[in-house]
């Protein structure tokens, strides 16, 4: 298995903080925001890494990482996204590195306290197809939301008025390498990106896309500058052994 994480984006809902850097680069508590993403990885066992990124902070990213043996990884690999071209684009950069692999994508911006470990581990188990993970949350309506049959996800709906179950999608999305013919397929959005839930539902039209839901808890610390500020809070109390 091989990982990728996402850290392209222009930032714009963390300005001014983002107006001379990447948000990746922001503190989260003690340590920069892309740290987090990437020792997940490295502690779930995942040893080859992707980064993809864009802007003028790119250069920043390899001072800052350099190759990735800070973390315990035997390689840290870069690509270049060079317009915004949506998480999808961002993923196909990668078809290269992945190979015929399965391999797990992680968006630079999201935190979380569980270990994807055995998560990683269900999916190698899983014959084909793709798997995204849930987090039950209070504003349903705010995310995209996700409808099962077991593990099986039956639907997916973006911040829908009614949502059919508490099930946000998380930024953490593991597929096998069908995804490039699947990224191939897709055309632009209405805001000219291709869209990775256009990604999710193509699995779930060909019946392979299955979920997990996980229990600890997690932070999009780039959706605004409060999220910005909880994300740390979370993460001091993690990194310091305190109950959140």
């Amino acid at each position: 298995m091989k990982g990728v994480v996402l850290a392209g984006g222009l930032g714009t809902r963390l300005r001014p903080l983002t107006s001379i850097t990447n948000k990746h680069l922001l503190p989260v508590y003690d340590q920069p925001m892309i740290f987090y993403p990437i020792q997940k990885l490295a502690e779930a066992g995942i040893k080859d890494v992707m980064l993809v990124t864009g802007g003028d902070s790119a250069g920043d990213f390899l001072r800052l990482l350099g190759d990735g043996s800070e973390f315990g990884l035997n390689t840290l690999n870069y690509a270049y996204q060079v317009n915004e071209g949506g998480i999808a684009e961002a993923i196909g950069l990668t078809r290269t590195f992945i190979g015929g692999d399965k391999f797990v994508v992680i968006l630079g911006d999201n935190i979380l306290e569980d270990s994807l470990a055995s998560i990683i581990a269900s999916f190698k188990d899983q014959k084909e197809g793709a798997r995204i993970l849930l987090k039950t949350v209070d504003n349903p309506s705010d995310y995209g939301v996700a409808e099962l049959d077991g593990t099986r996800v039956i639907s997916i709906e973006e911040k829908p008025k009614r949502p059919k179950s508490s099930y946000a999608v998380i930024g953490v999305y593991m597929y096998d390498s069908f995804v490039f013919e699947v990224i191939d397929s897709l055309e632009p959005s209405a805001r000219g990106e291709l869209e990775v839930t256009d990604i999710n539902n193509a699995y779930l039209n060909l019946n392979k896309l299955h979920a997990q839901i996980i229990c600890g808890w997690w932070a999009d610390s780039g959706c605004s500058i409060d999220g910005l500020l909880q994300a740390g809070i979370m993460a001091r109390e993690l990194r310091r052994g305190d109950p959140i």
